[in-house]
């Protein structure tokens, strides 16, 4: 271990522990002790702390003890003048180091100074409406600590190998030039970056907005802050990682850890010059596993043990082999990625702007447009189809009809996307499956916004796609490389139609709608009663080691990804993935929904950790979640009904928690009676905790689940037999305490109240 880093480290966590103690005794002064302390909407309270200490961090007055701990793992600075064994002493450094920055990052939060300004900034990532609304007032400062919604939002990419990894970009790059060009690679690879500190003053996060370069979770690029202290929200988000996927418990501090090397990619890349407290900071990153990749010359720690492979690679930039320096900032990448060993998935679409998960949130706003399809003044349309095997023509791609060049800058256009495939292994039920999956793969696509799907869809290119060179055959290309690469065990020929002649849209719309109906009537009669085998899903278990969800046709996966026909394909596609069959085997309770089959297989599938489920009850042997969920159903008691939380829902509830509280209860893949993670699709179902009374015992619900499926519900309250139920149900509008609740309730009229006894 190199004494210089060691030295550099703890003189760094030695600075910084002394400035966030100074820090809070001046808060404790001006503000008392009994002040709140927090990061807004986190489920974890001040989450690295409560993860490496156990301790529950409310107000200034809990960081007393806090500091006091980080003190205590300070070492003296070591002599010039003989080596020791720096190692334990350095990662004790970085600990103390990380305890004190997300103290400082609290106090900050007490007065007002967190999220940091920053003029002339819009996030792109917010609750989405129409992409010409204002951000929600997001304008003009960073991000701060990553909600806990957005973790859960991005909690299928994790788990799924979309997002396989995150990086942590501390300082400046060479140039904006290099600075693009890194995040750009960083995208490609679909890789969530974050951006923190600076060199002189000046960021990364300054180089991207004189650039243009959009920044915001819908973008794969987070902005914390332009100093290093700031970097702690990097380690917060990993910890809250092992503790809403993994299931583990504040103070499980070395699990947590191990968690974070073992299952979490992630590393560090400093740029520009190195202070004392970038080492500091670097040495608590690598507690978690995570390397440091350096462009400049430092001391390098190579061999490995706490991370998987080196722990500290020292990479000059001017060094680094290339033609210029675009080709050198790939190679510092690809060695980032390396060292740290993600295992990146890139699709290769012959596209002239760039492409990758990283892009799908983009939003092409009214004034930076091309063209749109769909939307209020043009109709827009995508079918997919199966034919025979001699009927599509391999990558062909017809475009009938004018494309955009032909029409003025911001106009609209009538446009239908047909996608013809066919394969041995194709089967019709499939066709939605392969039809959903428009919206990903033309979202990928940096400068392309797709909303919607259907009839329904809406498509805007804006005016930098178009002078890269972008046109509508390209859309074809898209859809003709990744169906090939994403199902090519089912597909083996795609060809693609584009049609704008207003005549044909017409005629080729009437045709979808037809199919679309046809669908819908298909997938009525598929039933849990009608199939022989449902469906594993165990994505999650790459975080939620124990957690199996069981998908059936009447229940869809929690995240509300994958329906059963979703699972069906995806095991044609990889028999040995995530997605097995299950027999059912002899039914033990069509109430509750036991069977033999499916409890073999959960006990088998969560390594004995789930001995049973019932498919049909919240109160009994409910399912696992690992932290992914639409939604939280919870029973309510003194109601005699239960809950129902979107995850776009920040606001108190009646149980006393907000959904970020309640999620540490509802995941983890634990089995909790009266509370489970579910799609927020599943309270559609006939299915739904049919064992405890159904649909009707819902008697309070977020308002965005209320206004987003508000077709969606009537129709269920209608089958219900109670058209008004919708009104009888409250949300947070109404109430957020029981008393509140109970008081609408009976105001109402609602069912619940005199339905036997949910316990």
């Amino acid at each position: 271990m190199s004494r210089y880093i060691a030295t550099r480290a703890i003189r760094g966590a030695h600075s910084v522990v002394a400035e966030a103690e100074a820090l809070l005794q001046k808060a404790l002064a001006e503000k008392g002790p009994d002040t709140p302390a927090a990061f807004p909407n986190t489920a974890y309270h001040l989450p690295l702390i409560l993860g490496m200490t156990g301790r529950e961090v409310d107000t200034l007055g809990d960081l007393v003890p806090v500091l006091e701990q980080a003190k205590g793992m300070l070492h003296p600075i070591p002599p010039a003048q003989r080596w020791t064994p720096y190692l334990g002493e350095t990662l004790d450094a970085g600990m103390a180091t990380l305890l004190a920055e997300e103290a400082i990052e609290a106090v900050r939060f007490v007065y007002g100074q967190e999220p940091q300004p920053f003029p002339g900034l819009n996030l792109a990532g917010t609750s989405f409406t129409s992409p010409d609304v204002a951000t929600n007032g997001h304008d003009g400062h960073l991000n701060g600590p990553i909600d806990d919604i957005q973790l859960r939002s991005w909690g299928i990419a994790l788990v799924d190998g979309r997002m396989p990894g995150f990086a942590a970009i501390v300082g400046c790059a060479k140039s904006n030039e290099v600075a693009v060009k890194l995040v750009r690679e960083l995208q490609r690879r679909n890789i969530l970056t974050f951006l923190s500190g600076n060199v002189n003053g000046r960021s990364i996060i300054h180089q991207l907005q004189e650039e243009g370069v959009e920044m915001g979770y819908d973008t794969y690029i987070v902005p914390f802050g332009t100093d290093t202290i700031s970097a702690i929200y990097a380690l917060g988000f990993a910890t809250r990682s092992a503790l809403t996927f993994g299931g583990m418990k504040g103070g499980q501090a070395r699990d947590i850890l191990m968690y974070n090397k073992n299952r979490v990619y992630a590393f560090v890349m400093a740029l520009g010059e190195i202070d004392d407290l970038k080492y500091a900071t670097a040495a608590g990153a690598i507690n978690f596993g995570f390397p440091v990749i350096a462009d400049t010359v430092i001391p390098e720690i190579l061999p490995t043990g706490v991370t998987t492979y080196e722990h500290v690679v020292s990479m000059p930039f001017n060094e680094i082999e290339g033609k210029d320096d675009l080709e050198r900032t790939e190679k510092l990448v690809q060695k980032a990625i390396e060292v740290r060993g993600v295992k990146v998935r890139i699709a290769e679409v012959p596209v002239p702007v760039p492409y990758g998960s990283a892009f799908e949130g983009e939003r092409v706003r009214k004034a930076d447009m091309r063209v749109e399809f769909g939307g209020k003044y043009s109709r827009a349309f995508e079918y997919l189809r199966m034919l025979d095997l001699n009927q599509v023509d391999d990558g062909k791609v017809t475009v009938v009809g004018p494309d955009f060049s032909e029409i003025p800058e911001g106009g609209a256009m009538d446009l239908g996307i047909i996608v013809d495939v066919a394969g041995r292994s194709m089967q019709k039920d499939f066709e939605p499956v392969l039809e959903r999956q428009i919206h990903y793969f033309v979202n990928a696509a940096s400068g392309l916004q797709h909303i919607g799907q259907r009839d329904i869809a809406w498509i805007r290119i804006a005016n930098a796609a178009a002078e890269k060179g972008f046109t509508l055959e390209h859309i074809g290309k898209i859809l003709h490389a990744r169906l090939h690469a994403d199902f090519g065990a089912i597909v083996d020929k795609v060809a693609v139609t584009l049609y704008t002649d207003k005549t044909k849209v017409e005629r080729w719309l009437e045709t979808a709608r037809n199919a679309y109906d046809e669908r819908n009537r298909r997938l009525a009669d598929l039933t849990d009663e009608a199939v022989d085998e449902f469906y594993s899903c165990t994505l999650c278990q790459s975080f939620a080691p124990n957690h199996v969800c069981l998908v059936t046709p009447e229940r869809l996966g929690l995240c509300g990804a994958y329906n059963w026909l979703d699972c069906k394909a995806s095991h044609q596609i990889n028999p040995t993935g995530p997605n097995q069959p299950i027999r059912k085997g002899r039914l033990l309770d069509d109430f509750k929904g036991y069977w033999t089959g499916t409890n073999d297989f959960l006990q088998q599938a969560s390594h004995q950790q789930v001995q049973e489920v019932a498919v049909y009850s919240i109160m009994e042997n409910p399912m696992t979640a690992c932290g992914c969920f639409e939604c939280i159903a919870m029973v309510i008691p003194e109601a005699n009904g239960i809950m129902v939380v979107s995850r776009e829902d920040p606001s108190m509830t009646p149980a006393g928690m907000t959904f970020s509280t309640l999620a540490g209860l509802a995941g983890g893949g634990l089995q909790t009676p009266g509370i489970m993670g579910v799609g927020k699709f599943y309270m559609l179902s006939p299915k739904f905790i049919t064992a405890d009374g159904g649909f009707t015992r819902v008697v309070w619900m977020s308002s965005f689940l209320k206004e987003s499926m508000s077709a969606e519900l009537r129709e269920v309250a209608e089958r219900e037999g109670d058209p008004d139920l919708i009104e009888k149900i409250a949300d947070e509008r109404i109430a957020t305490s029981v008393e509140e609740l109970l008081a609408y309730l009976e105001e109402k009229g609602h069912p619940a109240l005199s339905m036997p006894p949910i316990f």
